[in-house]
């Protein structure tokens, strides 16, 4: 688990800003959350360096480039040895079709989303890949009927609030 950073309201609204679109210039940012462009700046090269904000990328539409079958993935492991699972997650890693992985408490081991063009690839992907990922025991399968929500924004927590201070306001 990564440490938890303490963001304060203007850097909580730059994240939500970059979040909703992260084309924006550094002024358009600026005056949406109402700071000055240089500390606007600052703020966000030390999220960037925190690793607060690990990267930029775009929303992709995964039907339109060819990749129209959501495959919800469930594995378990014979032995949890050390071994055995750096293994398995380097394989999981390495393996492009499985988009995302999590390691869970319950029924299962490993919970992935793998994304394929259709139902023949993805049994052949399971037969050239999942059954041969080291250590693992059993994988179920759910075929995904349809997306309800798949939101890339995070629920930002909001900041406490704050004593006011009397006197003009400060920007920056």
């Amino acid at each position: 688990m990564s440490e938890q950073i303490l963001l304060d309201r203007y850097s909580l609204a730059i994240l939500d800003e970059l979040l909703r679109d992260a084309r924006q210039t550094v002024q358009q940012i600026s005056d949406a959350v109402g700071l000055s462009p240089s500390p606007c700046w600052k703020r966000i090269k030390d999220m960037e360096a925190a690793g607060v904000i690990r990267g930029y990328t775009a929303v992709v539409d995964a039907a339109k480039v060819g990749l129209g079958l959501r495959v919800l993935v469930e594995a378990n492991m014979a032995q949890h040895s050390e071994a055995n699972v750096r293994r398995f997650e380097a394989a999981v890693a390495a393996s492009a079709p499985i988009v995302q992985c999590h390691s869970t408490t319950g029924a299962s081991d490993y919970v992935m989303t793998v994304l394929a063009p259709d139902i023949r690839r993805y049994e052949q992907f399971l037969h050239d890949t999942m059954f041969r990922l080291p250590g693992v025991t059993h994988v179920r399968s759910a075929i995904v009927l349809k997306e309800i929500k798949s939101e890339v924004r995070l629920p930002l927590p909001q900041p406490a609030p704050t004593a006011r201070r009397a006197g003009p306001r400060r920007r920056g």
